[in-house]
């Protein structure tokens, strides 16, 4: 089963080495899934998430324009493998042409792909398998996304 998710945020926790590590958080089925990204890569995200516009497109608000231009639509994004500690994501778009559908699925980073919806407001998808095997209870997290 499918469950649609919601960023509850930007955190940041603790690599094996010791060093400050971000993490974007979802929430889907009353739990949080974190998902180790780089800095850039939240940086992109919480962009995306306050609608902060700037002088010239940031790439994922290019590749936005882009697929609109194309006559496209970005319908949403799954987080639907974990392995070896890595998460891989499937962007789902159409495109319309002479009244036809057509359906395209792209692979992606989860980063890009959770850029990409924030910009677009699609749904996030998690399986009960990621979930399951990845999840964690609100009460793992010292931040309160709430405030």
């Amino acid at each position: 089963m499918q469950h649609r998710a919601e960023v509850r945020g930007i955190g940041i926790g603790v690599g094996d080495d010791g060093s400050n590590v971000p993490a974007v958080i979802l929430e889907a089925r009353e739990e949080y899934l974190p998902i180790v990204i780089t800095t850039d890569q939240a940086q992109a995200i919480q962009l995306g998430l306050t609608g902060e516009k700037f002088e010239r497109p940031l790439t994922h608000d290019l590749l936005v324009e882009m697929v609109t231009e194309f006559g496209g639509a970005i319908d949403s994004i799954r987080i639907d493998d974990l392995s070896g500690g890595t998460f891989y994501a499937k962007v789902d778009a159409e495109r319309y042409s002479n009244g036809e559908a057509y359906v395209f699925t792209f692979d992606a980073r989860p980063s890009d792909a959770i850029a990409l919806a924030v910009r677009v407001d699609c749904p996030i998808l998690i399986s009960d398998e990621i979930l399951d095997a990845a999840g964690r209870p609100p009460t793992a997290f010292d931040i309160d996304f709430d405030q």
